[in-house]
């Protein structure tokens, strides 16, 4: 296991999601809760009333939510599946598997460090650094956009700030760094990655410029449970043509 929830989750139905970052649950004892949901993004797929979810739950008296959403269930088909949507996890998710060794298309390092500030105020989520070799940036995405199945897919909605973290990472190969966008992606029936073009031009052109600049993509899948976050797979990334370029 990767990464574990600090606490059992609690199972529910979600009633609605809104104001972006609130969601209703109606827990199996009958009682509707209202849960943080730590996703910014569109939930495109993700926010259908009745849905399976699970929440986790604070103890923290202070905390003016007690419940986290953590996970719902989907199925496009070919049986239910787990998807993680708290945009929090993947940091510290992806923080531990290079440190354990399990992505080694960005292993070997002295030193990591997180959330370090570079360029023209910009946070890095990955800081990688070794004295035999160039320091590496690492920025990453959170995904669980999935329209056909096996094929996850980043953004799930306009992103201008996602575009000018590419631009960011360009700037730093161009000053004689290594940089690495790594979409993580939050759900085991992912088998491939793509841009969601038609989504969001503007960032996919945003990313055909950062990785001609000499930026490198990753995208990692990871399997999802009740208990926590699995051991990470790296997966295809594709072009809108469906031509592999990574994996």
């Amino acid at each position: 296991m990767l990464m574990m929830f600090s606490t059992p989750l609690v199972e529910g139905r979600l009633f609605k999601s809104y104001k972006r970052f609130l969601s209703d649950i109606e827990l199996r004892t009958g009682e509707t809760v209202s849960a943080h949901c730590a996703n910014p993004g569109s939930m495109l797929g993700l926010a259908e009333p009745g849905s399976r979810v699970w929440l986790s739950r604070s103890n923290n008296p202070k905390r003016k939510l007690a419940y986290s959403w953590e996970l719902i269930e989907v199925d496009l088909g070919l049986g239910p599946t787990l998807v993680g949507i708290n945009t929090s996890s993947p940091n510290g998710a992806v923080a531990a598997a290079i440190e354990n060794g399990l992505i080694p298309e960005v292993g070997g390092y002295a030193s990591l460090r997180r959330e370090v500030r570079y360029g023209a105020n910009n946070r890095i989520d990955i800081l990688l650094e070794d004295e035999s070799r160039p320091p590496c940036y690492v920025e990453i995405k959170n995904v669980h956009l999935m329209r056909q199945v096996g094929l996850a897919e980043f953004p799930d909605a306009v992103t201008a700030r996602g575009a000018k973290h590419l631009e960011a990472l360009a700037d730093m190969v161009a000053a004689g760094s290594r940089a690495v966008m790594i979409y993580f992606i939050q759900r085991g029936d992912a088998e491939a990655f793509a841009l969601a073009e038609d989504l969001d031009p503007k960032y996919a052109a945003a990313f055909r410029a950062a990785t001609a600049a000499g930026v490198e993509a990753l995208a990692v899948a990871t399997s999802l449970s009740l208990k926590g976050l699995s051991r990470p797979r790296t997966i295809p990334l594709r072009l809108t043509d469906q031509e592999a370029v990574l994996s």
